[in-house]
């Protein structure tokens, strides 16, 4: 049988570049499909049908046509257009955030339809909440999950007995916390209070309408964000561009984005 030259997919707009004269260049992160690239015939000029339903964080269903380097997308129909996340600059910058790192922790066509959902429904919450944070270190949390980076929140992983309640560490290196007695297990374990574990424990393990009315204090925001950060810049070798951006607009805009760390 002849190879089928042309797909239908959704997908999620992760990144965008401007592409010859009139194109655009687009990185998808497709239900079915796992992270692609594709080129958007025309999408720049003004009268194109494509143009409103290829817009960063849109979830988009596609027709798309194989090419020899880069696929085509020859149709395009807005599912969830997410309009929040383009009009409020704090809520862009979660937005982007979570496709930045969604996009670190994946390879091109790696397939994970719970991956997508996923980002797909923290797009939603991003654009909703009034708490960025806690939805923040939720989906950091069920992404590292997803992706095989689960860290270990209820067993020491120097010893492998049981977390008591008490202050612990934690390493990036070994995934997950450090009883005290096993601090040499890893000099370079971030110290964690036991408030920060029950709440890490809580929403790694409850479903979003469990964990999204949870009221925590400001320091304990920074203490979550912080550990998970540390633990996140291990794994990738690298800060993220959203992350710089995030900090930045707090110090120019106290109040508006959250804890600072």
């Amino acid at each position: 049988m002849p190879r089928e030259r042309t797909y239908r997919t959704e997908a999620i707009i992760l990144r965008r570049q401007d592409f010859g004269e009139a194109d655009r260049l687009l990185t998808l992160y497709a239900r079915d499909r796992g992270k692609l690239r594709v080129i958007a015939k025309g999408a720049r000029k003004p009268q194109s049908r494509k143009t409103g339903h290829v817009e960063l964080f849109m979830r988009t269903r596609f027709l798309v046509a194989e090419g020899r380097n880069l696929d085509l997308i020859t149709q395009a129909e807005t599912v969830e257009a997410y309009p929040a996340l383009r009009e409020d600059l704090v809520r862009t910058t979660y937005a982007s955030y979570a496709v930045e790192l969604l996009d670190r922790f994946t390879a091109d066509e790696d397939r994970n339809p719970q991956l997508y959902d996923l980002l797909a429904d923290a797009l939603g919450w991003f654009a909703t909440t009034q708490q960025p944070l806690l939805a923040a270190r939720f989906y950091e949390l069920h992404l590292l999950q997803l992706t095989g980076f689960r860290p270990q929140l209820f067993h020491c992983v120097g010893c492998g007995e049981a977390i008591v309640e008490q202050d612990q560490l934690f390493s990036g290196e070994l995934g997950g916390l450090l009883c005290p007695g096993c601090a040499a297990a890893d000099r370079n374990a971030r110290p964690i209070s036991a408030a920060a574990v029950k709440v890490l424990r809580f929403l790694q393990s409850r479903p979003w309408e469990a964990v999204r009315r949870l009221g925590l204090r400001r320091d304990l925001h920074a203490e979550l964000e912080t550990v998970m950060h540390y633990y996140i810049i291990y794994l990738l070798e690298r800060d993220l561009k959203s992350t710089e951006f995030l900090h930045r607009l707090r110090r120019e805009r106290p109040g508006t984005a959250g804890a600072a760390t």
